[in-house]
């Protein structure tokens, strides 16, 4: 019933809200570093160290998603930052990169340019990641 979907969907978020968080640090840390860079060459050589290390350190967790868990993460990056996630994605990949992501992201089912609504299809989540943040769950 309703019940074990509430209970299935805060395993969901309390397993993958710290991936989230990492991911959206990771960009903004990425990003701000980025802005000191030189040139377009500096640039792309830092972004080739980055994505590497990513797909290293995230490449086994992902495969350990359930689809379902994907498509959540996929939102809760979008919450986490703010904005369209594929926005900042493409903001520092340029959109060849991008595109690589979206791929990814259509791998879940999902799609990067798919909004977070924390007040109509994701009312459930969003209640839940804020008492999980709360500590209550």
């Amino acid at each position: 019933g309703l019940g074990d979907v509430y209970k299935r969907q805060v395993l969901n978020v309390k397993k993958v809200l710290p991936i989230a968080k990492e991911v959206n640090k990771i960009i903004i840390e990425t990003y701000e570093y980025l802005e000191t860079l030189p040139n377009k060459k500096a640039k792309d050589a830092h972004m080739k160290v980055v994505e590497e290390s990513i797909k290293r350190e995230y490449t086994p967790r992902m495969k350990k998603l359930s689809y379902s868990q994907g498509k959540l993460l996929i939102k809760l990056i979008y919450r986490e930052s703010n904005s369209s996630s594929y926005g900042l994605i493409q903001a520092f990949l340029g959109p060849v990169r991008a595109g690589f992501y979206q791929a990814f992201a259509w791998a879940f089912g999902s799609s990067l340019k798919k909004r977070y609504e924390p007040n109509g299809a994701d009312r459930l989540v969003e209640r839940i990641v804020l008492q999980v943040e709360a500590g209550q769950l």
